[in-house]
């Protein structure tokens, strides 16, 4: 059972970075956003590719945030309810809505989200807009990318239940 914690932390410590990368990428985002409204509305100059940039930092800091926030139970549920049950409810709870909901949609929304990006790079897609970002296929890549990694997040999402189902006094809470 010591393994299933190493593991567990292995994965959190995973988790973590991609938690880390997201709060980096906000702040690219924030000076992305004031770079081109001072631009804007001082100079009167507006960057097709720094607004295009805009919506693809936004991408990847929603998507690379969400295995985070797997981790640290800030993902989706009724907690009016959740919060009232005993740890091991809450253990089994996660360790079923994990099975039957997230590892499926995430291993689902990978497997076609590969194709996407794949697509996407033969066609050497590009911005639709003059000025605009090249490389569209790295942002759609990210699709894929991060929906491995909420289900990386998702299995240790269940360790941590099968250590709170199966040894509660060896399990640490996130």
């Amino acid at each position: 059972m010591h393994s299933l914690i190493y593991i567990e932390r292995l994965i959190n410590r995973i988790s973590d970075f991609l938690g880390w990368l997201s709060a980096t990428l906000f702040l690219l985002l924030l000076v992305n956003v004031v770079y081109d409204v001072v631009m804007r509305y001082v100079f009167n100059d507006v960057s097709i590719a720094f607004q295009e940039l805009e919506w693809h930092l936004f991408s990847a800091v929603f998507l690379l945030g969400i295995p985070y926030a797997i981790k640290t139970g800030g993902h989706v549920r009724v907690d009016i309810i959740y919060e009232r049950l005993s740890i091991r409810a809450k253990a089994i709870i996660d360790l079923l809505g994990t099975l039957i909901f997230l590892l499926p949609f995430c291993l689902l929304v990978a497997w076609f989200g590969i194709d996407f990006a794949k697509e996407s790079y033969s066609l050497g897609e590009t911005s639709g807009d003059p000025g605009g970002l090249a490389y569209r296929w790295i942002i759609k890549a990210v699709i894929p990318l991060s929906f491995f990694f909420m289900a990386i997040s998702g299995l240790g999402m269940m360790l941590h239940a099968l250590n709170r189902i199966f040894n509660p006094h060896l399990s640490h809470d996130k």
